[in-house]
């Protein structure tokens, strides 16, 4: 039986009503002391509660005998245990020589062991690496073999007088990390209600990337900068059998290659100066399963670029320094602005990846080329930016909207995402009214025929065609530069290789910041 018997504060009292329970000849199990609360739990050998509850009441200062289920300690550990257990990742305690206190049900149903065999065991009997705990003391995350199944290993000491007493480990599947990073680098908005359009361009697209949602074929993505190639990717994802498993992008052109070959496929430990000693797994692998978005796809070296061919011919991965290869389930998805037909023909992109890429392909047009979106992008991103700015509502004259519209936005939606951001974080006013021309003030090309015909105004006085041409040439690199203030970034608006930009630009004495 299990008791709490309500008393007063006193000292000594306790003492008492133990040696009462004593002299009744009943064995106390446990006991608890609180605050005017004595809780005992006594061996049941035939002492009814009644009577023991009299002589008990009998002792001073004692006020109520109530009969419980539990002691406050038992309710609390069989609450932890109940927790404990129904945790969804495998959480093991071992002590300071790595034999096994306990676990929980995720960890023995890993193991397909009952808990009297499991406790007691040496983890290094179920792991193959050795705990970076024991040459640190502190916290630890390394990735581990567990039960045969890879998993991230987050070890916490448990500290006992300062010295190191045991651990506890949390085991993360990757598939799990995995879906965590694919949701932080997804945010807020992904699926088809992030493509803001309703032109007959724009509505055909979102058609086609319902049918291709439905199967695992690659998919190539091409577009200029801005347009939104990644949130197509996204909702090509998201309506797709995959849509429960991660989707994870990587911007090719953001990153050495010898990085972008790391993160791709991962790496062993001591693979290379700098490697975590645990190693890390590739995104090709944290995504199994579901999704990798390759994002300029045509700035990635030859090398890797046969790599990846091969991976796409099995469907296997091998870390970078490591001896093993790993079996995973992709789909791959890519995207590039450039003109991949033209870089197959120039040698620069091999043709047998550009094939195997290209199985689907889908082509976002500019949004110069579908200008009944552009109201509809610019609603949208007021809504966006009022938030930005802590204002409960923007909205914008008929006049600088009319300028929006007519302006031909070579950074397509990106930039005009950028410049409605601006102009919000500049008005004093709930009402957005931009000066006349205010995007032609940032010396920006625009869509009309005198700004185009200012090309050909001297056209009278030239000598001959290669005068006219080289006039040409000068004003264009002159108006373009600006915008596109590299040679690298201006060679890849004109399609041609930066070192013949930076030879025109040299000749016809335009100034760079380069």
């Amino acid at each position: 039986m299990r008791l709490n018997v309500i008393s007063t504060n006193r000292l000594g009292i306790t003492q008492q009503i133990l040696t009462v329970i004593a002299e009744a000849k009943c064995d106390i199990i446990a006991m608890e002391v609180a605050h005017n609360h004595t809780y005992v739990h006594i061996k049941d050998n035939g002492v009814a509660y009644t009577q023991l509850s009299k002589q008990i009441l009998t002792i001073e200062g004692v006020h109520k005998i109530d009969p419980v289920t539990l002691l406050p300690g038992e309710k609390t550990a069989q609450q932890l245990q109940a927790l404990f257990a129904n945790i969804p990742e495998p959480i093991i305690d071992i002590d300071n020589k790595g034999f096994i206190i306990n676990a929980n049900r995720a960890a023995l149903t890993q193991v397909a062991l009952p808990i009297e065999q499991f406790v007691g065991q040496p983890l290094q009997s179920f792991i193959q690496q050795k705990l970076r705990i024991y040459l640190s003391g502190q916290s630890t995350t390394q990735e581990i073999n567990f039960a045969g199944n890879p998993y991230y290993a987050d070890i916490t000491p448990v500290r006992s007088e300062q010295e190191v007493s045991g651990a506890v480990i949390v085991l993360r599947s990757l598939l799990n990390v995995g879906r965590h990073l694919s949701q932080y680098q997804q945010g807020v908005y992904s699926g088809f209600d992030s493509i803001i359009g309703q032109s007959q361009a724009m509505l055909e697209i979102k058609e086609l990337t319902r049918k291709y949602a439905s199967n695992d074929l690659p998919v190539l993505i091409s577009g200029e900068t801005g347009t939104g190639k990644e949130l197509l990717a996204k909702a090509l994802h998201d309506n797709g059998q995959r849509a429960s498993k991660p989707m994870l992008a990587i911007n090719c052109a953001a990153m050495p290659e010898h990085m972008l070959e790391a993160e791709l496929f991962g790496y062993a430990a001591g693979a290379f100066t700098g490697a975590k000693s645990g190693g890390k797994p590739g995104l090709l692998e944290l995504a199994d399963g579901g999704t990798v978005f390759l994002d300029e796809i045509a700035e990635m070296d030859t090398a890797l670029q046969a790599k990846l061919l091969r991976f796409l011919q099995d469907l296997k991965i091998r870390r970078l320094g490591g001896v093993k290869d790993r079996q995973v389930d992709v789909r791959i998805v890519s995207a590039s602005h450039r003109n991949l037909d033209e870089m197959v023909e120039q040698k620069t992109f091999r043709e047998d990846l550009y094939y195997r890429l290209n199985v689907l392909q889908i082509d976002l047009p500019p949004i110069r080329d579908r200008h009944g979106d552009i109201e509809l992008l610019v609603e949208h991103f007021l809504k966006n930016a009022a938030m930005q700015v802590n204002q409960p509502e923007l909205a914008m004259s008929q006049q600088t909207k009319a300028q929006l519209v007519a302006y031909h936005w070579p950074g397509n939606v990106r930039q005009l995402q950028n410049t409605i951001f601006r102009l919000a974080a500049q008005t004093d006013n709930d009402i957005i009214d931009a000066p006349a021309h205010f995007l032609q003030d940032k010396k920006s090309l625009q869509n009309k025929p005198q700004a185009n015909n200012a090309l050909f105004s001297n056209v009278e006085q030239q000598e001959s065609w290669q005068c006219a041409q080289q006039d040409f040439e000068r004003q264009l690199l002159s108006r373009l530069y600006p915008l596109y203030p590299s040679t690298r970034k201006l060679a890849e608006r004109l399609q041609v290789s930066h070192n013949k930009i930076a030879m025109k630009l040299r000749a016809y004495g335009i100034k760079t910041s380069e």
